[in-house]
């Protein structure tokens, strides 16, 4: 049950993270009222990579 709980944590992580790098622009738009986009848009795809990562690397090692 508890390896069942760290794999849906892990595939939420990979599912925000690549939600993240996709819609990165769209969510700058949105959310954040600075005047360079490009850097948070960056920003948010780099969290979003990292976040992917790390919820890979989690599915990865519980099996």
């Amino acid at each position: 049950m508890f390896q069942l709980i760290i794999k849906l944590i892990g595939l939420i992580m990979i599912l925000v993270g690549s939600i993240l790098i996709y819609d990165a622009r769209i969510i700058t738009k949105r959310f954040f009222g600075f005047g360079d986009q490009n850097e948070g848009a960056n920003g948010l795809k780099f969290i979003g990579f990292i976040l992917a990562l790390i919820g890979g690397f989690i599915i990865y090692f519980s099996m």
